[in-house]
């Protein structure tokens, strides 16, 4: 797993598919923390969102998220 910033990606975007193409994940960072802020993986190794399981509710109930909901995972599920 590399890692590089985004001024590297942009100015080796090609390079940077081929690694990619070839299995490579690609960690970007941003700022002057260098704070990752994403992971470039291939396609076959992409795994989506996981699908959350309802328990005693599975097949009475059911629910969905809005796109612009501004809550972690963690933070909805530790709150």
């Amino acid at each position: 797993m590399q890692t590089m910033t985004v001024s590297q990606f942009k100015s080796h975007f090609s390079g940077v598919l081929d690694l990619v193409q070839h299995g490579e994940d690609i960690v970007i960072s941003y700022g002057k923390k260098k704070e990752k802020i994403a992971v470039l993986v291939p396609f076959a190794n992409y795994k989506g969102k996981p699908q959350r399981i309802l328990g005693l509710l599975a097949g009475k109930a059911s629910f969905s998220i809005a796109d612009d909901f501004k809550i972690t995972d963690d933070e909805f599920l530790s709150s």
